[in-house]
């Protein structure tokens, strides 16, 4: 397989640091990084300065005993240091370990036992939790982790991280010819963000991110004109390969704030003439929501996805913005896999989450007695992942013949691409049936006095079957009734209507926006009368 992913250009020989040489000796002064955080003006590096720091980072790594193979662990709000940190990790051999700035002592206790860092760099609070002493902490109970680098204020005993990596010139003292990583050195340890189950390392090369975000770029025909901009995490798979290594990739700019508001990320998009927009449809439906105005005459695509996109977003971006919104499916695992393309037929985005990106394979299993051809996703191609870090026995688990299962529930949407109706785990049985959650979400949320919708199966007794319940962030008040009439008037079978009602101001989410299905659940289990 290599080779022919090598043979098709969906892996190349060289990496991101090639990429940046290219761009800083072409146009040095061009503008790679602009970041907007909370409280502080913008700062922007140009590609030169992204250059020179990598160098100097890269060292500083080097200064404290990173060794080629290492684990350097981050964990930082959206800021410009970032992708500095990100190129010198891959400059020093270093694999890089992002960690999202809401993992607090059970998640990272977990993660950095699992990829034993050399170092640790951290922030000193977050949401006003002491990260710093947090991270002494486990430094002190996990051997491996050398050395704590804190950001914004450094505890005795921790290294200050501004000073230690940007102000002092590491790179005149050490030489890190030779130590870079290559096209197919393991280089990012991502754990997942999903709602259930223990974190899992996912471990991609070079090239596996480039599989990804050359597919992606290729369907959109970017160039180096784009400015791009996500709000996702930067520390997650999504900000880290498309929101930067994809302008890097390609030449272009890469745009963020820590700040993702409706009227922040309009802001952002005007102020900095941003091309390309991907957020999750929870972000999407607070940028249409704000009653703040923004004229964005450089947008050019609006891409969604982590969650089903409700089918009034589809008019809505098309009346607010002007612009067509594009579906796109993917996981850590693998990245953006499939997208609506832009001659798919308008509207297409409400239907289907896409066709695949160059090279990728889907398989969907029929599941016997299911409508529609609904079956359990597989995917393969040059994107995914080596597996999961120092668990090989988990991916293997996962994989057949080479191909891997995503969890996923799918159906084929008519035009060679995919919908996906749900996830295997979060699939309700009911009477023999598996009720297609992606779709019924779908239909509830297009109720007019609906804010935010979600479908859970609460199990009944001891039997397999489950209520299916509708949990409801709305605008007024509503009634099981009410929400019945509604799947009457669309036409949905009876089989798959909501049994129970539970009505809260907000769904709880993930930092991507996956409402956290497991932790309903588990509320409305163990409380019958609901939350």
């Amino acid at each position: 397989m290599p080779h022919e992913y090598r043979r098709n250009g969906w892996w190349r020989d060289h990496t991101f640091l090639d990429d940046l040489r290219r761009t800083a000796h072409a146009h040095p002064r061009k503008t790679a990084v602009a970041v907007r955080r909370d409280g502080h003006p913008t700062h922007a590096l140009d590609y030169a300065e992204l250059a020179h720091l990598t160098e100097r980072c890269a060292a500083a790594l080097t200064e404290l005993g990173v060794h080629p193979g290492d684990t350097v662990a981050v964990q930082l709000t959206d800021r410009w240091e970032l992708p500095v940190i990100a190129l010198a990790c891959l400059r020093a051999g270093a694999r890089i370990c992002p960690l999202l700035p809401v993992y607090r002592r059970r998640e990272l206790q977990t993660m950095l036992t699992l990829t034993e860092p050399r170092v640790l760099i951290t922030m000193a609070e977050h949401d006003g939790d002491p990260l710093a002493a947090l991270a002494t902490e486990l430094a002190a109970a996990i051997p491996a982790i050398a050395h704590v680098a804190v950001a914004d204020g450094a505890p005795e005993g921790t290294l200050p991280f501004e000073d230690h990596f940007f102000a002092t010139p590491w790179e005149e003292r050490h030489d890190t010819t030779g130590r870079a990583l290559t096209a197919d050195d393991p280089y990012l340890i991502l754990f997942t963000s999903g709602t259930t189950g223990e974190p899992k390392g996912v471990l991609h090369t070079p090239n596996t991110l480039y599989a990804a975000i050359r597919g992606e770029a290729d369907v959109f025909a970017l160039d180096d004109t784009l400015v791009m901009t996500t709000t996702s995490a930067y520390t997650h798979y999504t900000g880290f390969a498309q929101g930067m290594l994809m302008p890097l990739m390609l030449g272009g700019t890469m745009v963020f704030s820590d700040t993702h508001d409706g009227p922040a990320v309009l802001d952002l998009l005007a102020d900095h003439h941003v091309t390309f927009l991907y957020a999750a449809p929870h972000f999407v439906a607070g940028m249409l929501r704000t009653g703040h105005h923004r004229d964005l005459p450089a947008l050019r695509h609006l891409v969604s996805g982590s969650a089903p996109i409700p089918p009034a977003f589809v008019d809505d971006v098309a009346d607010r913005f002007g612009l067509r919104l594009h579906s796109l499916w993917g996981m850590s695992e693998n990245g953006p896999v499939t997208i609506t393309r832009p001659a798919d037929p308008p509207g297409w985005a409400a239907h289907s989450d896409g066709s695949p990106i160059p090279g990728m394979r889907l398989r969907i299993d029929p599941i016997p007695g299911q409508p529609e051809g609904v079956g359990r996703l597989w995917v393969r191609g040059p994107a995914q992942c080596l597996g999961y870090y120092r668990r090989d026995h988990l991916y293997a688990a996962a994989l057949d013949d080479g191909w891997f299962d995503t969890g996923d529930l799918a159906r084929p949407d008519g035009r060679d691409g995919i919908r996906i109706t749900g996830r295997a785990g979060d699939s309700i049985l009911r009477k023999g049936w598996i009720v297609p959650v992606a779709e019924l979400e779908d239909l509830l949320d297009r109720h007019p006095h609906v804010r935010e919708a979600t479908v859970i199966g609460v199990p009944e007794g001891q039997g397999e079957d489950e209520t299916i319940c509708a949990v409801i962030a709305a605008a007024t008040t509503l009634t099981l009734e009410d929400l019945r009439d509604h799947l009457r008037a669309a036409g949905m079978t009876t089989t798959y209507w909501p049994e129970r009602l539970e009505l809260l101001d907000t769904l709880p989410r993930t930092v991507t926006g996956k409402v956290r299905k497991t932790e309903l659940r588990q509320r409305l289990t163990t409380s019958p009368d609901g939350p």
